[in-house]
């Protein structure tokens, strides 16, 4: 039987998720993820894919987050012209993430054309450096790829629901299973038949905290003959939820003393919909009648919109009965760029949600320029960080950042808010792991090194698991 699995994105460290299944003849892409954390990483996103694009016959997503999704739009520009498969409501998120991300790279693109057009016209090229590569630092670059080749590429997909089996491609059956992360996010099972032998193999996409506010808990499989695991909090427990909501309160409170601004760098798709979950149900206990709440993110507003044609897939109570807007007083969606430039003249009283929850780009960046040195403001990281990322810089301490050529000092008070991670820990990962009956080989992705050798050696001390950290270009038999 020729069922293989080979390692390529997401291999010690968080981003880029991209797999490799070889099924008999057949050849399946398992995520297509863009790789984040700062432009020398960024760059490899523009590298070729790992097999020839004529030879992948199927692309299986496990949910919508652009680390996941991200380079779709890409691998189809490059010719890709078969069946993208996700759930039904990662199919729905895609429409609105996948086509917001083209769109930023467009507007990268731009950016960084017109400074290398300004370096041109000073002709500020060192001696050092020879003639070719001060070209090509001065060369106009494409974007990655369009919004126009987003939208493209959402033709190709084709949903199925949770629990419901589907042959990609002869002799292979994928089924989704609720992971509990996000809206829509699966544990992805493949199946395969040949010669009357069968073998399935098992990803955990990325899987849901036990306590999340919103979403289900991750179903639990018992059987597999391999299993790929992500482990991006393998090395640490999430604190009490209740303890969670005391640190909000307190938060809430000092900041309202303080008559300042909230800043929330928050992900368009869970994050947000969970804090907002939170401050309706929270809402006397947090103060927040004195505050005004704005989700500044026309994306996040989107998603939230898919939460509420989905909401059968949780039993939450985002929103009303009758209503398609979170349960919330002083609660205002601003779409239009006039809008949110409006609400840099609220000096206090301003709880801003904004994207991107890393601080890479987005909105948040202008809020950061107009809040970040006031003394009286404060940030609320609520979400993972990536190493080079400007929200992993702030949550380590820095003392300045550079927005836009100029720099700012950190006055604003940063708070990091561990216990809303929509990840799980590493009691969720051992626990999800010992369900199944079998104790199959086990290989850890989406984790930093320190992260996946602290799982490691959990998984081995309390299952005597055959568990390994997936290398690059590894290849393994199913």
């Amino acid at each position: 039987m020729n069922f293989q699995l080979q390692f390529f994105g997401a291999t010690e460290q968080v981003t880029g998720s991209l797999y490799v299944i070889r099924a008999g003849n057949h050849t399946i892409m398992l995520e297509c993820g863009l790789i984040q954390g700062g432009r020398k990483a960024e760059k490899r996103n523009r590298d070729p894919f790992p097999v020839p694009i004529d030879e992948i016959d199927a692309v299986v997503l496990s949910h919508a987050h652009i680390d996941h999704s991200g380079r779709v739009p890409l691998l189809v520009r490059r010719g890709y012209e078969g069946p993208i498969y996700a759930q039904n409501a990662t199919r729905a998120l895609c429409k609105i993430m996948l086509p917001d991300s083209g769109y930023i790279h467009e507007k990268d693109a731009q950016w960084e054309n017109k400074k290398r057009a300004k370096r041109g016209a000073k002709k500020n090229t060192s001696s050092s450096r020879t003639e070719k590569s001060a070209k090509d630092e001065l060369a106009e670059i494409e974007p990655l790829y369009t919004k126009a080749d987003a939208e493209a590429c959402l033709t190709q997909f084709e949903s199925a629901p949770y629990e419901e089996d589907v042959e990609i491609v002869p002799g292979l059956t994928l089924r989704f299973h609720d992971a509990g992360h996000i809206l829509g996010s699966a544990i992805v099972e493949l199946e395969y038949h040949e010669g009357g032998e069968s073998r399935t193999l098992v990803f955990s996409g990325d899987l849901g905290y036990r306590d999340a506010p919103v979403m289900e808990a991750p179903k639990r499989l018992r059987h597999a003959n391999a299993v790929l695991m992500e482990s991006t909090y393998g090395d640490r427990l999430h604190r009490p939820f209740a303890e969670t909501i005391e640190e909000l309160t307190d938060v809430f409170n000092v900041a309202r003393a303080a008559k300042g601004n909230v800043l929330i760098p928050a992900f368009t798709v869970g994050r947000t919909q969970d804090l907002l979950y939170l401050m309706a149900e929270h809402y006397e206990e947090w103060g927040l009648r004195h505050w005004h709440i704005f989700l500044d993110s026309p994306m996040a507003i989107e998603a939230t919109n898919a939460y509420s044609r989905y909401r059968h897939l949780y039993g939450a109570k985002l929103f009303g009965p009758e209503s398609n807007l979170p349960a919330l007083d002083n609660f205002h969606e601003t779409r239009s760029t006039e809008e949110s430039m409006a609400i840099n003249q609220i000096h206090s009283g301003a709880i801003i949600i904004a994207g991107s929850g890393m601080c890479n780009g987005g909105r948040i960046h202008h809020h950061l320029r107009n809040n970040i040195w006031r003394p009286e403001c404060h940030l609320l990281i609520v979400g993972y960080q990536a190493h080079g990322t400007l929200g992993r810089r702030l949550v380590d301490g820095v003392e300045e950042i550079r927005l836009w050529g100029e720099n700012y000092t950190v006055r604003a008070t940063v708070h990091t808010i561990g216990g809303l991670s929509a990840h799980a820990d590493q009691t969720d990962l051992l626990d999800w792991y010992g369900a199944f009956e079998n104790t199959p080989p086990l290989y850890l992705v989406h984790g930093e090194e320190r992260a996946q050798q602290a799982l490691e050696k959990k998984l081995k001390a309390r299952f005597d698991a055959p568990v390994s950290i997936a290398a690059y270009q590894q290849t393994i038999e199913i």
